[in-house]
């Protein structure tokens, strides 16, 4: 099984971009989104942007991450 998260573009330079997941910035190709701006967000997948995602549906999945996160993070 493969798994892509949402990240926020935050600034490009030529075929890489600086993102950001969960407060940790990266940086990764946008050789397969070429169209992606800065405040764009991302599919991220193994250092590749995959394609571009709504705002709202990016949010809503992290948070839902974010809740997956707290489960496993409480359990003792």
């Amino acid at each position: 099984m493969c798994l892509a998260i949402p990240a926020l573009v935050k600034s490009i330079d030529g075929a890489m971009a600086q993102v950001e997941v969960g407060g940790v910035v990266r940086s990764v190709s946008i050789l397969l989104t070429p169209e992606v701006k800065d405040g764009d967000y991302i599919l991220l997948h193994t250092g590749y942007a995959i394609s571009i995602i709504d705002k709202d549906e990016a949010l809503k999945t992290l948070e839902m991450l974010q809740e997956l996160i707290d489960l496993e993070t409480n359990q003792v």
